[in-house]
């Protein structure tokens, strides 16, 4: 620090808040950070889960057996929340089938394979250094092209979140990386300076924010003094230098220290005016678009005392941890563990054989020595250690029990999910209780009733909608019917009509001229007076040949 303290600038002084709680557990972040990044040589297989963000897996776009390049699109990514993969370097499918993946659990996840072919083969990149004549949204889409998730642990989708249209304060940049052990950004920051300012300077023009606040913590004097030269005059840009202290680069404990506000429950950064990235996401932006060149790698440290070579290597996605293993003289222990993470947030692996994601900062194979095992939870004393401890001012002993007793209510009305899972608590905990695990475990099924509850509102829509169409169709058929028989009484009135007339228009039944053919009761009188008539005039043909034979009888 002798250089800082020479240096006329008083970073420090710019800090103007602070957070509760935190602790400061042994940093270890030597031999790692002061070795450079190295290269390795390629594995036989790369495995990439197509699922490696917050959001859904996209769709796959290739087939077992093609030949692929570097750089070539693998998933199409869907409209919410999506990513697409790209492969990490040429050569070609060997199998897309479900592999473990990076994840307590193990549970396996669909996977694509990928041999090396060894030839390291291009496709197509397309560059854009002047990204300035570029429309915004095009810019956001390139981001997205390149599947570029938050590389500080969090994996959301980098586009969606610079896409918010609020304006901002603060464009805050993470250069943090307060766990131990973990030196990736920290390397990254002695060895890419100007990279990351140049993505830096990308990010502002999209967001559209003068102001930039770049913080690190005091324990990485060697990328202070990089980061300072290459922000130059830059008036945009403040180096922030933070004190030591975990969890300082926690999103919302970073905001407090930097600008003295807290993000408010249920609320994010954006709702205060600021957003925030980490300088591995600036770094990935700029090879983004000022290169053309997706996310096909990351920073990993690999550290523990149980590797012979400890350091920060550039690990392509899809790499499995055996090889990164192998590569730096692994000598494991009788039941060893390995770490994915740092100790205080990170998960113990069931396998080595499962990949390295875009979320993944740090391999940590620890002796037991070095790291013990957690031993054996005992009962909460009470002791209230861990509400000193909490950043979030939470109450982690009543959240444990809560937790235990699964009332999903009352842990969400407690800020369950105010808990960064930092592991400040835990860390400080007299009785090893495992407050994360806890933590973590009633988060997943807050989760999957929330997803449960909402499937059956979708499903209960659905069918809403469904009466409401049949009942519709119903009334429209009815309607139709209605309307149908309405025309048919009308077509059989006129066709009689035309009948009756047709039958008054013949000859027969025409009235003579100048007569009225009677109708009615007077027609029917007509015919009685006739047929009567009739009769009478028969009666008296009958009857006048017997008077004509009298009369010839007497005149004889």
């Amino acid at each position: 620090m002798s250089d800082l303290q020479a240096n006329k600038h008083d970073f420090s002084a710019n800090v103007i808040g602070h957070f509760p709680g935190g602790v400061h557990p042994p940093e270890r972040k030597q031999p790692a950070s002061s070795q450079p990044i190295r290269k390795l040589k390629l594995p036989q297989e790369l495995i990439l889960p197509v699922r490696q963000h917050i959001g859904p897996s996209g769709k796959v776009l290739v087939k077992v057996g093609e030949r692929v390049d570097k750089g070539q699109r693998l998933t199409e990514a869907g409209l919410s929340q999506g990513l697409p993969l790209h492969a990490p370097t040429s050569g070609t499918i060997a199998a897309i089938e479900e592999r473990p993946t990076a994840h307590a659990s193990g549970l396996p996840e669909q996977a694509i394979v990928i041999h090396p072919d060894g030839e390291d083969r291009w496709g197509n990149k397309h560059a854009l250094p002047d990204y300035r004549d570029v429309e915004i949204s095009r810019l956001l889409e390139l981001v997205q092209e390149a599947g570029i998730a938050g590389l500080g642990g969090a994996g959301f989708p980098t586009a969606q979140k610079l896409a918010q249209q609020k304006p901002l304060k603060h464009l805050i940049i993470n250069g943090v990386e307060c766990e131990p052990y973990i030196a990736a950004d920290d390397r990254l920051m002695q060895e890419h300076a100007d990279d990351i300012i140049a993505g830096i300077s990308i990010l502002q023009y999209i967001t559209r924010c003068d102001s930039v606040l770049l913080a690190i913590e005091d324990n990485k004097p060697e990328a202070i003094k990089a980061i300072a030269e290459a922000i130059g005059d830059n008036p945009q840009i403040q180096l922030k230098i933070v004190p030591t202290k975990y969890p300082s680069g926690g999103e919302k404990q970073l905001i407090e220290l930097l600008t003295g506000h807290q993000v408010p429950s249920g609320k994010l950064p954006m709702d205060i005016g600021l957003l925030m990235q980490n300088v591995g996401t600036a770094y990935a932006v700029k090879r983004a678009i000022i290169h053309g060149e997706p996310l096909l790698e990351r920073v990993v440290t690999l550290t523990g005392e149980s590797l012979k070579q400890r350091g920060n290597v550039w690990a392509l996605l899809g790499t499995p941890i055996q090889h990164l293993l192998d590569e730096s003289d692994f000598t494991p222990e009788k039941k060893q563990r390995i770490i994915m993470g740092g100790p205080m947030m990170g998960f113990t692996l069931p396998i080595t054989e499962v990949p390295v994601i875009k979320t993944t900062n740090c391999v940590l194979a620890p002796t037991e020595k070095e790291l013990p095992s957690p031993r054996p939870e005992l009962a909460c004393i009470r002791c209230g250690a861990c509400a000193d401890a909490c950043p979030a001012t939470l109450q982690p002993q009543q959240l444990q029990w809560l937790a235990k007793a699964k009332d999903y209510e009352s842990l969400e009305k407690h800020n369950l999910f105010d808990c960064i899972e930092c592991g400040a608590c835990a860390y400080v905990c007299p009785s090893e209780i495992p407050l994360v695990h806890y933590y973590r475990k009633a988060k997943a099924e807050v989760r999957n009733i929330a997803r449960e509850k909402a499937k059956a509102e979708q499903a209960r829509k659905r069918f809403e909608a469904r009466q409401e169409r049949l009942e519709r169709e119903k009334e429209e058929r009815l309607e139709r019917h209605r309307k149908a028989a309405e025309e048919r009484k009308k077509m059989q009135q006129e066709m009689q009509q035309e009948a009756q007339q047709k039958n008054s228009d013949e000859p027969g039944n025409k009235a003579e001229e100048g007569t009225e053919k009677p109708t009615g009761k007077s027609a029917a009188v007509a015919a009685a007076i006739a047929r009567a008539k009739a009769k009478k005039a028969a009666q008296a043909a009958k009857e006048s040949p017997e008077e004509s034979n009298s009369a010839k009888g007497n005149e004889s």
